[in-house]
């Protein structure tokens, strides 16, 4: 069986999800041309062709501005952290089309496919579908659920182009972001409306994925600019480990706006995003469905250069239907400030707080509606010890749902040893929260309970961390970060006092884990850039003392002992480029998974200041390999043993 063939059964769908994003595409790009004003028809705006993106310095790329480490700017060559940035260059240059797939350009996060639509996404270890210790943000938005502590991979999507970066922290952020920043934290940072005028039309497809998108932005009046665009796919069946149909197609479609603001010393943003979506042939009777909606308002407020205020509140809405089991349900209200300011000349500090309130209804779980009340507040101080060395000081106080208050503190030391070089070491603690998967699951067989939630507390983490980054040379850069962790308190499961069942989940799983990561640039000549990157790790885990050790070691995740990336990009003349990824990742140890070699391509050339095209193939080595087990995982969300397939996609970019 082919994998052409594995999609034969879901023609009619691609067909009819072609003609609804042709209409789509066709129509709001007639809506657009007719009304663009004359003075909108002079400003070229930001085209999506490769001769528009600015090919990024070594020392630019050093010097690009993060927010996430320290929730002030400072540039990357001064952050006291194992940050890498995935700028918007590096995005359009390799044809990424899904946030999964950007997710993957990242060399200190381990990325796995498992079927079409579900991914296996972590930091510094604890990998599986239901991956717990990651926090994801898109612009201050937290895509956590409190379903089981990760993040549902398949509700996010962002356009590529509307990407201003994505700074990826390995490493725990719990002082500034909270529970859940254990192994990492992914801030997803969106382009201003301003960045994004006039219209962009998107169309493409492949053996095995669909797509189109169309967006229009635009200003009203001197302060105002908005953009909102309309984005569809569809992606076809994989095969299983067997060779069959893995039946795991989907669909999703999704709309959204942004709108900024900007009177004198102020920003105010209002976006928002609508979806729906749905995994096909799951079930003979009914497909998985999902969709949801959002909208979330920020005020940024400057009343110096040194003093700033940011307000931002959101709603957030979740509905995914399960044949033959019911729906999830889930509502969320968040509520956060912060202000940073300067006191003196040494010391930079940032405080805040905020609330968050998640209504959540799933028939599996007992009680099935439960209200979950989260609070916090933080405090970091940036103290100048000297020209060159600074102290970075803080803690957050959090309240989760189901267990006591939690203190997370933080402490970091950069000594600049020169202009263009950083070293740094960090010790900090972090906690995952109790999700419901953890509390209230039920399950049973007629009158016999067979698994229910226990009193499952708070994973504990102590971390240290030591770093270095350095620009070698006006053609080089490099950064190296280690850790060793010491975890308590891991989830496990056992049975409960006195009779086999059920079983519960309790906290009786403890160990280490170190490791390495490391990534850098260098730049051949000036149309021609390499940049490498890998990460190592080491896992000593083991159950306490007691411990009934029901699933084995396996429970707390599936992870490689290392991986390792080699990227070209080249560009020709002022029209082409040609983007070249290859990568290999280590063998996965249970559910097992052999390691594998696979390269992505991506060309480009643009026909004119308007027309792009671009063909974009992925897993081009073999015609489909493994990423995430042959088996399901002990207490692991979702199906594995699909296998991704070798893909080619032809697209065609115009602006207007």
């Amino acid at each position: 069986m082919t994998l052409n063939h594995a999609t034969d059964c879901h023609r009619d769908e691609q067909r009819k999800v072609a003609r609804r994003i042709a209409v789509v595409a066709i129509s709001l790009s007639i809506f657009a041309v007719a009304y663009r004003s004359n003075a909108a028809s002079g400003n070229q705006g930001d085209t999506l062709s490769t001769s528009s993106l600015k090919s990024l310095s070594i020392e630019d790329l050093m010097n690009l501005e993060v927010t996430s480490v320290s929730k002030r700017g400072e540039p990357l060559s001064d952050a006291a952290a194992a940050v890498y940035v995935i700028t918007r260059e590096e995005i359009l240059n390799s044809g990424a089309r899904s946030l999964t797939d950007i997710l993957r350009l990242a060399p200190n996060l381990q990325v796995a496919q498992i079927t079409s639509s579900s991914f296996a996404i972590t930091a510094r270890g604890f990998n599986g579908p239901a991956a717990s210790k990651l926090l994801v943000l898109v612009d201050g938005r937290s895509v956590y659920t409190p379903y089981h502590s990760g993040v549902s991979w398949d509700v996010q999507d962002v356009l590529p182009e509307d990407i201003e970066r994505i700074e990826v922290i390995s490493g725990p952020g719990a002082t500034l972001w909270g529970a859940n920043a254990v192994n990492g934290v992914i801030n997803i940072i969106t382009r201003k409306a301003a960045d994004t005028q006039d219209g962009s039309l998107r169309v493409g497809g492949g053996n095995l994925e669909q797509r189109g998108s169309v967006q229009y932005g635009g200003q009203a009046g001197s302060t105002v600019d908005y953009r909102a665009y309309v984005d569809s796919f569809h992606y076809g069946d994989d095969l299983t480990a067997t060779g069959t149909n893995a039946r795991d197609a989907w669909q999703k479609s999704q709309g959204g706006f942004r709108v900024d603001w900007m009177p004198a010393g102020d920003l105010v943003t209002l976006q928002g995003d609508i979806y729906t979506g749905s995994e096909e042939g799951q079930l003979p009777s009914a497909d998985e469905t999902e969709s949801g909606h959002n909208l979330l308002t920020r005020w940024n407020h400057a009343f110096s250069e040194a003093s700033s205020l940011q307000v931002q509140a959101y709603y957030d809405y979740t509905r995914i239907k399960i044949p033959n089991v019911g729906f999830d349900e889930l509502n969320t209200y968040d509520l956060d400030v912060q202000h940073a300011f300067a006191w003196g000349s040494r010391q930079s500090i940032v405080w805040g707080g905020g609330v968050r309130t998640e209504d959540d209804n799933f028939p599996v779980f007992s009680p099935p509606q439960r209200t979950l009340d989260y609070s916090n507040a933080f405090l970091q101080d940036t103290l100048s010890l000297s020209r060159t060395l600074n102290l970075i000081v803080g803690t957050k106080y959090e309240h989760d749902a189901y267990t006591r208050g939690e203190l997370l503190p933080d402490a970091r030391l950069s000594w600049k040893v020169s202009d263009s070089n950083l070293l740094w070491a960090a010790v900090s603690q972090a906690v995952r929260a109790p999700s419901r998967v953890d509390r209230d699951l039920f399950e049973e067989a007629g009158p016999v309970v067979l698994l229910r939630g226990g009193d499952f507390q708070d994973e504990r983490l102590t971390a240290y961390e030591l770093g270095y980054r350095s620009q070698l040379s006006a053609k080089s850069s490099l950064s190296i970060s280690t850790f060793y962790n010491m975890y308590s308190e891991l989830r496990s499961v056992q049975y409960s006092p006195g009779p086999a069942f059920p079983i519960l989940f309790a906290n009786g799983m403890s160990g280490n884990t170190d490791g390495l990561e490391a990534w850098g640039n260098y730049q051949v000549s000036e149309w021609w850039r390499m940049s490498a990157g890998g990460n190592w790790l080491h896992e000593n885990l083991h159950f306490n003392p007691g411990s009934d050790n029901i699933g084995g070691i396996a429970l707390a995740g599936d992870d490689p002992s290392y991986q390792i990336a080699l990227r070209s990009t080249m560009t020709f003349a002022r029209s082409g480029l040609l983007y070249l990824d290859l990568r290999h990742i280590g063998a996965l140890p249970s559910p097992a998974s052999p390691s594998y070699t696979e390269l992505n391509a991506h060309v480009s050339w643009t026909a004119s200041r308007v027309m792009t095209w671009a063909l974009t193939g992925s897993n081009l080595i073999h015609p489909h390999h493994l990423e995430f087990g042959t088996t399901s995982a002990p207490l692991q969300l979702g199906a594995t043993g699909v296998e991704s397939g070798r893909s080619v996609f032809l697209e065609v970019q115009s602006r207007f």
